[in-house]
């Protein structure tokens, strides 16, 4: 397949489109478990990591993790740690501003919250131990699958490769190939509810992180 190809394009929106509805049709019961899920995963990572700065995001609607997922890594943290949240800027690239509690988020774009911090620069995320990003899907390669405006393909490009990058799915969402183009960048690891943490072998430092549930 052609790199930017239009077909390229229309097999990721078929898919992106998919595996949306998919989200949206799970319960609210469905997504509580699903979240508590991740984000035991997730914590048990950054308490083994123990990063000095990490980055991650605030889940919306029907997004693996929950909306607390902000408030439940600030307490996984070493009490000097800081965390970083993005903030969507007018050409959709990512500033960050540091998560300081529920009552420093304000509604943004998209259906974002974002930190009323003072923003740390585009840079700052390639200072993080640990990155999270939101993902559609991600593939056996690492390849990830977003939303479309490639704003954390631009962020992924600023994190140096020996960091860790995961990505948080539903069950079902760790696909065999996502169409790949040339700015896209791929993820280290991925959280599923069923299958805890899975590396991506051969893409960096997630290979040493390793599965830790599920088959």
């Amino acid at each position: 397949m052609p790199e930017f190809s239009d077909e390229a394009h229309d097999a990721k929106q078929k898919m992106r489109v998919a595996l949306l509805a998919a989200r949206r049709s799970l319960s609210a019961p469905e997504r509580a478990v699903a979240a508590a899920a991740v984000q035991a995963e997730l914590v048990t990572l950054v308490r083994r990591l123990r990063p000095a700065r990490m980055s991650a995001y605030v889940p919306v609607a029907s997004e693996p993790g929950g909306d607390d997922l902000p408030e439940v890594l600030r307490a996984a943290l070493p009490p000097d740690a800081e965390l970083l949240l993005p903030v969507l800027c007018d050409d959709l690239d990512l500033d960050w501003a540091p998560y300081t509690g529920r009552e420093s988020l304000r509604a943004a774009g998209r259906g974002m919250r974002e930190p009323t911090a003072s923003t740390r620069g585009r840079a700052a995320v390639a200072a993080a131990g640990l990155v999270v990003v939101p993902a559609v899907a991600v593939d056996r390669r690492g390849i990830r699958l977003g939303r479309g405006g490639g704003s954390y393909d631009r962020a992924l490009a600023r994190v140096p490769a020996t960091v860790p990058t995961v990505a948080l799915l539903h069950d079902g969402e760790l696909v065999e190939a996502v169409p790949a183009q040339p700015h896209d960048r791929p993820v280290h690891c991925v959280i599923t509810p069923a299958d805890g943490l899975v590396a991506v072998p051969g893409v960096g430092p997630g290979a040493s992180a390793g599965r830790t549930r599920g088959s």
